[in-house]
């Protein structure tokens, strides 16, 4: 095989690899559970959503009671989801990206990866 063909071909190979798509997890109505003898109130959900996000890197806004805004840069990479919450649930809801390969219910798969460390360490933090 000549030179040229063989680098296209490891090209392709690395976009394919380098590009993967996996259908977006979202978190829905996941349970707020807190130390045994505590009440969860919407106030230390919103600290304990707060703190886990800027523990990761994500910028937290506060929307109105009940509903905060994540979004997460890194690099060229851009997420941001929803997390509406109450005292008994919360949810990660994909809202938008940018050069995350979103299409239709798609995206990268590292975007899957940031919401699932994003919702454990929510988890952790609602217990501590």
């Amino acid at each position: 095989m000549n030179v040229k063909v063989l680098a296209a071909i490891a090209a392709a190979a690395l976009l394919l690899v380098g590009c993967r798509t996996v259908p977006i997890h979202n978190v829905k109505d996941a349970p707020v559970n807190v130390p045994a003898g505590q009440t969860a109130t919407l106030a230390t959900v919103e600290q304990a959503i707060v703190r886990a996000g800027n523990g990761l890197g994500w910028q937290m806004k506060v929307e109105k009671p009940g509903l905060i805004v994540g979004t997460l840069n890194l690099r060229t990479h851009t997420a941001v989801v929803d997390i509406p919450f109450t005292t008994t649930t919360f949810s990660i809801i994909y809202k938008s990206s940018v050069n995350l390969e979103q299409k239709g219910d798609t995206i990268h798969s590292n975007y899957n990866g940031w919401v699932q460390n994003l919702d454990q360490a929510i988890r952790r933090q609602l217990l501590s």
